[in-house]
């Protein structure tokens, strides 16, 4: 059995490398049932479990710990993993591939296939990418088959279906390549459960065949109707995103109305942490920095939410007196009267805007996200603890159109903040600090040295998701993909193309390229600043004394 190794990536967190995918499932049970001090969260994937931990201090001695960690599993851990819920799905054996599936296998017959995949239990080993979407392991080896050479646009919720060594069913419509042998009509992701997912990790699955020809809804649970979206270019290996309904906007008297929403305007906070493990990633503020900032600057929590601006052009009118704040990239302001008359506001200040008054962000100068926040924050429903729009993932309010009406909470009932001087924004040139890895071993050392020695520029098909660049593609990638292991915002991959993909607040949880390095945290709010065109280095820093790769004990029995 190979020991696992420790790769740290970025300050915080550390990605394990075991053996196989049951080891990972055995080290993400042990991990939930005895949790290391400072453990924050715990992503298993095909063979990895990243581990993220409260302070670059809590990393350090998770890794002493780990690697001193009991290669047996603990019983209770052993016993908890037994009695995993089991999931079963009605399934109906008429998938589209069904029968090229029998031809792949040798089984011969649909039957046989049918017979094969819902004759064994299956284990969910992690989610990936799109909110519930379980990969399950376990089942006959002789169901291994590979991928469609042509992706199909669309794949209806509720599709069963093959890839590798792994089943799924799809919680909702999105494009995909796995082949498609039957279909249920579970609710698989449903957000008003209590527990939106209802494969989780480590859950039992079972699939029950069954011969009624049930016609399955748009909807496979609340969340998912049908959907064209393509697959986002960020370099995750599992399906697109699908399309999710609009958020329920409250009946409450608005605040504020929009009259122009500008290129992109989203409501953010600080995000959803914790749901990595269904497939939901963090999301929330890009530039987190100044949405704190505008929150103080009003005097609402530094969570509050509040509206994230893409090059300006947002025009919103006060439906009562509100009091305002602007940050991030300094858009000119401008505020009109009823009456016509237009005076100026400063942006890093409070400012009031009367009711009837008309406020309007012009394109800033510099830098490319803006933050308005409103004294009391915007009240919208939550969605998983957050009121952050997931552009990706397609969770919270939809992005802001002409005649949103936003609604605010009560008055903190505290002090205004004072007039406050905002960092730098970035201009033709800037710089990421980064740590190298997990994955720098995929690269030679002229690679690492190319990646760090060139300017690489912003691409234009950049978003929330992350930045692509443009450049001299790096050499000395080894060839190859890795399977899908959780990645970070922060997180720096690099494809086939040789062409680097940093990731930003809405990173889809897994991907299946490697990760030359991880941006500093406290950069991030610099790359959210990034304009199309900017010339970008990255500046490696040393990794802050945490072990990596460090070879470890066998933390758990048993590979794949």
């Amino acid at each position: 059995m190979r020991p696992p190794h420790i790769r740290q990536a970025g300050s915080r967190a550390l990605l394990i490398e075991t053996t196989g995918t049951a080891a990972a499932s055995s080290l993400h049970a042990q991990l939930l049932a005895a949790p290391l001090p400072g453990q924050v969260e715990v992503v298993p994937a095909a063979r990895t479990v990243l581990l993220r931990l409260a302070t670059p201090a809590y990393a350090r001695q998770a890794a002493e710990l780990l690697a001193a960690l009991d290669p047996v599993v603990p019983a209770a851990v052993r016993s908890a993993s037994s009695a995993a819920p089991l999931v079963e799905l009605d399934t109906v054996y008429d998938g589209e591939d069904l029968a090229e599936v029998a031809r792949l296998t040798g089984l011969g017959t649909s039957d046989a296939v049918a017979a094969a995949h819902s004759g064994t239990e299956w284990t969910a080993a992690f989610c990936g990418f799109v909110p519930g979407f379980a990969y399950l392991t376990g089942g006959d080896p002789r169901l291994a088959v590979p991928r469609r050479d042509v992706p199909r646009t669309r794949v209806p919720a509720g599709a069963v279906a093959l890839a590798g060594q792994y089943s799924a069913a799809y919680p909702g419509p999105s494009p995909g390549g796995w082949q498609l042998i039957g279909r249920t009509a579970a609710p698989l992701w449903d957000l008003d459960r209590e527990a939106p997912a209802l494969i989780v990790p480590g859950a039992r699955v079972r699939f029950r065949p069954v011969r009624e020809r049930f016609e399955l809804q748009p909807e496979a649970g609340r969340g998912f109707p049908a959907s064209t979206d393509t697959h986002a270019a960020n370099g995750s290996s599992g399906p697109a995103a699908p399309e999710l309904p609009a958020t329920p906007r409250t009946q409450a008297a608005p605040a504020a109305v929009v009259l122009h929403p500008g290129p992109q305007t989203t409501v953010q906070d600080r995000g959803r942490a914790g749901y990595s493990s269904i497939g939901v990633g963090t999301s929330g503020a890009a530039d987190r920095a100044a949405l704190a900032r505008a929150n103080r600057l009003v005097g609402s929590r530094p969570d509050a939410a509040a509206l994230e601006v893409l090059f300006g052009g947002l025009a919103l009118r006060a439906e009562r007196d509100l009091v305002l704040a602007v940050t991030g990239a300094a858009c000119p302001l401008s505020v009109l009267a009823a009456g016509g008359t237009e005076r100026p506001v400063l942006p890093d200040a409070p400012f009031l805007l009367r009711t009837g008054e008309v406020l309007s962000l012009r394109m800033p100068p510099a830098g490319l996200r803006s933050y308005v926040a409103f004294r009391g924050g915007l009240d919208l429903p939550l969605v998983l603890g957050s009121r952050a729009t997931d552009t990706l993932a397609k969770l919270g309010p939809d992005p802001l159109t002409a005649g949103t009406r936003l609604c605010v909470g009560p008055d903190p009932g505290t002090a205004v903040g004072l007039c406050e001087v905002p960092p730098p924004l970035p201009g033709a040139d800037a710089e990421l600090r980064y740590l190298p890895g997990p994955r720098q071993d995929w690269f030679s050392a002229a690679g690492m040295d190319a990646f760090a020695d060139q300017g690489w520029t912003v691409g234009n098909d950049s978003n929330r998701v992350g930045i692509r660049f443009t450049g001299e593609p790096l050499p000395g990638r080894r060839a190859g993909e890795l399977e899908s292991e959780a990645v970070l915002p922060g997180s720096i991959q690099v494809p086939a193309s040789g062409l680097p993909i940093l990731f930003l607040a809405d990173a889809p949880v897994t991907g299946g390229y490697p990760v030359i390095g991880v941006v500093v945290e406290t950069d991030l709010d610099l790359a959210a600043q990034l304009r199309p065109g900017t010339t970008v280095r990255f500046i490696p820093v040393p990794p802050l004394s945490v072990p990596g790769p460090v070879p470890g004990p066998g933390l758990v029995p048993g590979a794949d």
